[in-house]
């Protein structure tokens, strides 16, 4: 699974120049800070963290890049077991619905880390995908609302998040 998801990363990113650019409010590097509601197992928690992208035009209303991201959340499973830090690594996919806002979907791959008192941690990976909206508040300046689901592997369950953000272009 993960040699799949690398392959799929791998080929956006080799294939990415190919792509037009042009000077749409959603295309280049980005950055931004995100928080919001974190669920797993029934128990549900505050979740915060940080993602970085970039957005290359496919066409006038076609967007496409890769993009990845690190959180934390406060989501404990039962005492002395708690979730740590999230990592992930996406494609997105987006169209422009208005010069100002657009709509995208993503998928990825996802590791997180659990921490269990007197006993470790161990990490689960698994797939990532989500969608969203994105606001054009200014040139540089952007707010975002997006669901993310994280599916783990053996069997292990998986992970809601809905998150709010505001981030910066270059």
């Amino acid at each position: 699974m993960k040699t799949v998801i690398f392959a799929a990363l791998a080929a956006a990113a080799v294939s990415a120049p190919a792509f037009a650019q042009d000077a749409a409010p959603f295309t280049g590097p980005r950055a931004g800070v995100t928080l919001g509601y974190d669920k797993m197992a029934g128990e549900d928690g505050f979740a915060y963290g940080v993602s970085t992208g970039y957005d290359l035009a496919v066409t006038p209303k076609v967007t496409f890049g890769p993009e990845v991201a690190f959180s934390d959340t406060t989501t404990s499973l039962a005492p002395g077991a708690e979730i740590s830090r999230d990592l992930s690594a996406s494609v997105r996919l987006g169209y422009i619905l208005t010069p100002r806002v657009l709509a995208f979907g993503k998928v990825g791959y996802a590791t997180t880390r659990f921490e269990v008192a007197g006993l470790g941690s161990t990490n689960l990976e698994g797939v990532r995908y989500g969608g969203g909206v994105e606001f054009a508040v200014t040139g540089n300046t952007y707010v975002s609302a997006e669901y993310q689901r994280s599916e783990y592997e053996n069997n292990a369950g998986g992970r809601d998040a809905g998150v709010v953000g505001i981030g910066f272009r270059f």
